[in-house]
This record gives structure tokens, C-alpha cells and sequence, in this order.
């Protein structure tokens, strides 16, 4: 099945306000370690800068190009939470996306399922690609010629072994207390933030059991999250190569890229952007990682502010031009 997937595949040829925000002080047991803790960061930084204290510079590479954004949703554009039902995005920010999307191609590349993440979203101008880019809202210049949307599913073969899976993860680990099952279409995440710690060795032990016997599938792990995919020469990564081809930019040479992410599978599309060096990865972290990320951002806040800076930017570059002309 892999291989009758991957050659249809291969086919295609392809402003702030802070205003609400409560500031706390963190408590430390050891101060010796909250200083190591600010000096490994502060040393972190050095290899991967602020993209905002960095934005003149970023943005002097763009001049005179196509800027194309893409955005990773939990831990990007919303906070992780407790609930992840409950991870909506702010106001100020579904705002700041929405002024960025009308000046630049804007897409959207989460673990999620594609709806989920639209409904959290709640934007039209956005490209959506859901489930690690197994699951992609075709852009409007590709949609067929009575105007209707498509989706670009190359997993689509996957979805009754993905169901049963789902049923069988539902009957061993359903009664598990703090678990919850999440079906993202192409891919099942179980969430254990709430599962006491006493409790989540064994709930992982079964989650393995249900995907060892199934070659097809593979199983990672997020953030207090296990996910349950196909084995599949597939990721973000692939996902953000497709959408630069049906945007009409794989071949262009006057494209920048950004893309944002905090995520371990974000990995993938930071790689791509970096191996073309036509673009800028952006990790967002308050903690020293491994990334193949140029910049960083600390939290969804400076996600925000980033986002804002992008947008006024952009206007200042038309205004500059107009003026120019005249």
C-alpha cells in the first residue's frame, strides 16, 4: 500500500496588549539552577537569535521577494493546555493572522485534524493542512473547474486501519482516568497531561501494543502526546513542499518562506527551508532544544508580536513604493 501511495505521490510532479495578562513569578527550589537555567537559554540564543530582535535583518532578505508564511497551531498560534479542546487562540491573534494572510500566502500546518484546526481558526483566507500534512484544503487556484474545493489526502487508503485502531485504543485505554483519545482523521493523538504520573508508563505500554503488530503504522511522541500514523514517506516537511508547488512557487527563485512552528515534527519543514536556504525556520521556545531552526521565538505572545511586525512591514514596503512612483 505504501509503495502504491508514494508513486501516485511521486506523480504529481510537484500592536501588544498584555493588558489581561497576569505576570507570575516562577517559584525555584534551587536558585543555582534557575541561574543555569538563564545562562543554558541565554546560550541557546546565540546559536538561534530572536526573530524579533532579528526582524530588520530577516526582512532585509525579503525585500524584492514573495513572502510565503506557514504556522504550526498549538504552541504557535494558541498555548498548550490542559484540555486540548480548549486550546483556542486569542483574539488579538486570530486578528494579526487574519492581516497577515491578506498580504502574504498563508498556510497553516498542524497535527490536528484539518477541521478541528479551522474551527479553531475560524479564517478564510488561511490554507489549511491538517493530521502532519496528511490532510491538505487544496488552494482556492487549485480548486477544479466548477470551483469546488479539494483535498490532497495521500493517506487516504490508511483510514479503515486507522478506524480500527482507533476502536481497539478506545477499548484498552478508554477507562484510563485523565487519557483522551483524539481522532485527527489521518492521525489518532492520545493526549496523558491529565493521566497521573503514576499511570502513564503503563497507558504508553498499551498504546504500543495496539501499533506493534502494524508495520503500516508508526508511533511518536509530542508533547504528553502519542501519535499514531502511517508509515508513510510523509511529514510537514513534504506537506510544505506541496503547497509551495499548487501556490505556484517550486521553481520560483524570488520566494522567502517563514515558517513557525514549536513542535518536534515542525523539525521536518525547518529542514526543507533550510536545505533550500530560501526562507527562514523559527522555533518557538523557552527552553534550550535541538532544532534545525535559524531563529527562534520564546512563546505564542512573541508569535503575536512577530506577526504584527510582519504585517506593518509589508504596508510600509507598499507605502514606500507608492511614494517612490509618484
Amino acid at each position: 500500500m505504501a509503495k502504491f501511495l508514494s508513486r501516485d505521490i511521486n506523480l504529481m510532479g510537484f500592536q501588544i496588549s498584555h493588558s489581561n495578562k497576569q505576570k507570575l513569578k516562577p517559584f525555584y527550589d534551587d536558585p543555582d539552577s534557575m541561574l543555569s537555567d538563564v545562562e543554558a537559554y541565554a546560550s541557546w540564543l546565540l546559536k538561534h537569535p530572536s526573530a524579533l530582535n532579528s526582524f530588520d535583518c530577516i526582512m532585509k532578505e525579503a525585500k524584492g521577494k514573495r513572502v510565503v508564511v506557514f504556522l504550526d497551531y498549538d504552541g504557535t498560534l494558541s498555548p498548550i493546555v490542559e484540555d486540548p479542546d480548549k486550546a483556542f487562540m486569542s483574539i488579538e491573534m486570530r486578528a494579526a493572522l487574519r492581516e497577515v494572510a491578506k498580504q502574504f500566502p498563508t498556510s497553516i500546518i498542524s497535527g490536528r485534524s484539518r477541521d478541528k484546526v479551522k474551527e479553531f481558526v475560524q479564517l478564510n483566507n488561511v490554507c489549511y493542512a491538517g493530521s502532519h500534512g496528511l490532510d491538505i484544503m487544496q488552494p482556492p487556484k487549485s480548486c477544479d473547474k466548477k470551483g469546488n474545493e479539494g483535498a490532497f489526502q495521500p493517506a487516504k487508503l490508511f483510514l479503515p486501519a486507522i478506524q480500527e485502531i482507533s476502536m481497539e485504543l478506545e477499548h484498552k485505554i478508554g477507562e484510563t482516568q485523565g487519557a483522551k483519545i483524539e481522532d485527527n482523521m489521518f492521525c489518532i493523538s492520545v493526549h496523558y497531561r491529565q493521566v497521573p504520573p503514576q499511570d502513564q508508563g503503563n497507558l504508553k505500554e498499551k498504546v504500543k501494543s495496539v501499533v506493534e503488530n502494524r508495520p503500516e503504522f508508526r508511533l511518536t511522541e509530542g508533547k504528553m502526546v502519542l501519535e499514531v500514523r502511517p508509515s508513510m514517506e510523509w511529514n510537514k516537511g513534504d506537506a510544505l513542499k506541496y503547497l509551495l508547488h499548487t501556490l505556484g512557487f517550486s521553481n520560483a527563485n524570488d520566494v522567502l518562506s517563514l515558517y513557525i512552528g514549536d513542535d518536534q515534527t515542525d523539525e521536518d519543514a525547518f529542514k526543507v527551508i533550510a536545505g533550500k536556504r530560501e526562507g527562514f525556520p523559527i522555533v518557538v521556545s523557552s527552553i534550550p532544544k535541538e532544532t534545525k531552526a535559524w531563529y527562534s521565538l520564546r512563546d505564542p505572545s512573541e508569535v503575536l508580536a512577530f506577526l504584527l511586525r510582519l504585517a506593518k512591514w509589508n504596508k510600509s514596503q507598499a507605502s514606500f513604493l507608492q511614494l517612490d512612483y509618484v
